[in-house]
């Protein structure tokens, strides 16, 4: 290992000491495969002399260097692995456009505590109002906090979950999926459900009952589920189990991706026109 060159030591013998220290620990780095560790600890040296920290606040400052990028790198990778198809961010948001929505409310929900509870979140409202942007915003804040989380619409979670029960491996496909804390299930009640479809969506809810969370949105009102899954009992039994441990947004308003545009604004008559 190592040592320290004495303040009698000849130069050239302190400019090897300080060639081997600086080999030894970009071997040590890429052994542990830290390269931001790798990259940082001479600033963090520097640092360290000049403001006298331990030998303990040294090494605090290394690991801390090294853990933040590994975390950062992770989130990035479950971002990826979620496949939102866009990203969005709560800080984003346009809260005045959307009417009647506390930000509070959303801010709470940020927190991830309906995570850690295994809750549910649904957001409910006319298309556009944001419903997407929420859901995307949350779920990204779960990604960035070290939670797995993957995103699909409600009909590509029911093709999923149709090509494994027709592999014959749907209950393993759904215990697969229970090994992520958060689920994001967008635009039900765009398309009618068939029966097949609405029962194999009825057991994707009812295997995180209590276990895993869901965040869902939807262009219908509850009352109108059983339209969307074509019974009315079935409907019932799927919303009893989503909200019973949820927090249910409303989003009222206009298009929040109209809000620049004036449709149905009547144009001004020009003096070309008759």
């Amino acid at each position: 290992m190592a040592t320290r060159a004495s303040s009698s030591a000849k130069p050239g013998t302190v400019i090897k000491a300080e060639r081997d220290l600086t080999s030894e620990l970009s071997f040590l780095t890429r052994a542990l495969k830290a390269p931001t560790l790798r990259e940082a600890v001479g600033r963090l040296a520097e640092r360290a002399r000049a403001e006298g920290w331990s030998h303990e606040e040294f090494l605090a400052a290394c690991l801390q260097r090294e853990v933040s990028a590994r975390e950062s790198h992770g989130g990035e990778g479950r971002i990826r692995a979620a496949r939102f198809p866009a990203r969005k961010s709560l800080e984003e948001f346009d809260f005045d456009h959307a009417r009647g929505l506390k930000r509070d409310v959303i801010a709470h929900l940020g927190t991830l505590d309906f995570i850690a509870g295994k809750d549910n979140v649904v957001f409910l409202g006319p298309p556009g109002t944001g419903k997407t942007h929420l859901a995307t915003g949350i779920a990204i804040r779960a990604c960035q906090a070290g939670h797995r989380v993957l995103f699909a619409t409600a009909a590509e979670w029911v093709d999923r979950l149709a090509e494994a029960h027709t592999a014959g491996r749907l209950q393993d496909e759904l215990r697969r999926l229970g090994r992520y804390p958060l689920l994001v299930i967008d635009e039900v009640g765009y398309i009618p459900f068939e029966h097949e479809a609405a029962n194999l969506f009825f057991q994707l809810v009812s295997s995180r009952y209590e276990r895993a969370s869901l965040i869902v949105t939807s262009n219908k009102e509850f009352g109108r589920w059983g339209e969307v899954f074509g019974d009315d009992t079935v409907a019932a039994a799927m919303i009893d189990r989503l909200v019973h441990h949820a927090d249910v947004i409303a989003l009222k308003g206009d298009s929040y991706r109209l809000k620049n545009h004036n449709l149905g604004r009547i144009p001004t008559p020009t003096d070309d026109q008759p």
